[in-house]
């Protein structure tokens, strides 16, 4: 019979690199968001025994983290036959709006741009100021066909990112200067 090994046991960079990638192979299956992977990885970077590391994947099935010697990968998750999301370049889940056609999609990269150039054509004098009501008639026609959510603009979801982002930037800085004091 062989002995588990302690909780109080402290954790390598090895075992702390292969958490990190369990915790990414669960936000890949959808089990996890964007924002709890933020503030897991936080708590994981910041992790220094290996029951703070277990408490965080108490609630997930396998991956978990590798320790000891096998640290270096997390052993491969079982195949899954349901449809894994995919980040999108943004970070955000690439399936935000899957409702949207084509030409709603099309309509919505283009409100943006369409606001840039109208104020660069302002700013540089190239058009006068009624330019402004070409971005301006294009929102309100994509909201009035498609909702309030054509523009994107939650700024509450911002708001929230914002605050996990300063969370975990405190949390790596603390990380940080504890393990400058360990040395």
């Amino acid at each position: 019979m062989t002995e588990v090994p302690s909780p109080q046991l402290r954790i390598s960079d090895q075992e702390r690199e292969s958490a990190l990638h369990a915790l990414g192979e669960h936000m890949s299956a959808g089990r996890i968001d964007i924002d709890e992977y933020g503030e897991r990885s936080a708590r994981i970077t910041a992790a220094k025994t290996r029951g703070e590391l277990g408490e965080l994947f108490a609630d997930l099935p396998v991956p978990h983290p590798v320790f000891g010697a096998g640290a270096t990968a997390a052993p491969e998750p079982a195949a899954d036959p349901r449809p894994v999301p995919q980040p999108a370049a943004s970070g955000e889940v690439a399936a935000r709006q899957p409702e949207w056609s084509a030409g709603q999609r099309a309509v919505a990269a283009l409100v943006p741009l369409v606001w840039i150039a109208a104020i660069a054509l302002i700013a540089t004098g190239t058009a006068g100021w009624p330019v402004i009501f070409a971005p301006i008639a294009l929102t309100a026609v994509g909201r009035a066909l498609w909702g309030k959510g054509f523009e994107h603009h939650d700024h509450h979801h911002h708001d929230r990112h914002r605050e996990r982002r300063e969370e975990f930037r405190a949390m790596r800085d603390e990380h940080r200067r504890q393990r400058r004091l360990d040395r």
